[in-house]
């Protein structure tokens, strides 16, 4: 199994030149051993593919207002250094007529630019129907593009930051919610299907919502965070452990909930390429399908700090 690992210090600044034996990982708080490393250098070094860059619009979760906002900041970001972008990019944007994806990235961001223009009529969200069952079908469509999103993505070598710019979709939990055990097996169906794709994908996800501080002090800007936990059984499902934000922080990613300089922030998720070491190690195999395995990675320096993606479902020998 292969683990991209980001190692900063307290204040976000990469820490460069860590050895092998600088890192210690836990599956299922049992120490492992760590079969290849090397630093992934931003996607540079011979031993790992390029490194690729998805910038998400998010036209199906968000307000006409919101989802304009995205697109300037996005422009701004492709605009910076007259266009020339440090890694290739791929502009995609998912709206209620689906996703609609560029052909192939690149470095031009001039290029990407037009591309958005061309997209106009596609950032037009529209309301699909309303109230819960509309939220429903919402989540539904979001968590299904994703799913099929990192599909096409495990055919494509290398790692990838998908910087998804959107407030999230519906998380259906409340007082009204009353789930079957067949809607909770669903729900755990695409929680594994999600976290293994992912993973086989190397995708670390990134969230930024587009409502900025506009939302910061809102409910649902924090309520994913009693999501985090990994779920081990279908009993325990629920709509929020499928919330962006959770996904994001459970692959390895960051979530930006506050703040009206997205562009920024997109910068800010990219320069996780500088951070970052690739190790690999042989995982466990799980007493039964679907076991949950929970990840830690330490460092043996003081000072730093590793993210990296929260678990995995093993599977029987």
């Amino acid at each position: 199994m292969t683990l991209e690992v980001v190692v900063t210090d307290k204040s976000g600044t990469p820490a460069p030149g860590l050895q092998q034996q600088d890192f210690t990982l836990l599956d299922n708080k049992q120490p492992q051993k760590i079969t290849s490393f090397h630093a992934a250098g931003g996607g540079t070094a011979t031993a790992d593919p390029p490194l690729d860059v998805i910038l998400v619009v998010d036209a199906a979760n968000a307000s006409f207002t919101n989802v304009a906002f995205a697109r300037r900041e996005v422009v701004k970001f492709l605009g910076r250094n007259g266009g020339q972008l440090a890694y290739p990019v791929t502009v995609t944007v998912l709206s209620d007529a689906g996703t609609i994806l560029e052909d192939s990235p690149s470095q031009d961001g001039n290029a990407h630019i037009a591309y958005l223009d061309k997209q106009e009529a596609s950032l037009r969200t529209t309301r699909r129907s309303q109230g819960f069952y509309g939220e429903r079908e919402r989540l539904e469509f979001s968590i299904g593009a994703l799913r099929k999103f990192a599909h096409y993505e495990t055919a494509m070598p290398g790692r990838k930051l998908v910087v998804w710019i959107s407030p999230g979709w519906p998380l259906l939990n409340g007082s009204d919610v009353d789930l079957t055990a067949t809607a909770q097996q669903w729900l755990f169906d695409y929680i594994v299907a999600l976290s293994d794709g992912l993973r086989t994908a190397r995708i670390a996800l990134y969230g930024i919502n587009p409502m900025g501080v506009a939302d910061a002090a809102q409910f649902r800007s924090s309520v994913y965070q009693g999501f985090l936990k990994g779920v081990k059984r279908a009993s325990q499902a629920l709509p929020g452990n499928l919330a962006l934000q959770v996904l994001a922080t459970q692959s390895g990613g960051l979530v930006f909930n506050s703040g009206n300089d997205l562009a920024s922030k997109i910068a800010e998720c990219i320069a996780d390429a500088n951070s970052a070491y690739v190790l690999t190690f042989d995982a466990l195999p799980g007493d039964g399908p679907n076991e949950y395995h929970a990840l830690e990675v330490k460092i043996d320096k003081a000072g730093l700090a590793a993210r990296t993606r929260s678990g995995y479902y093993a599977q029987p020998e």
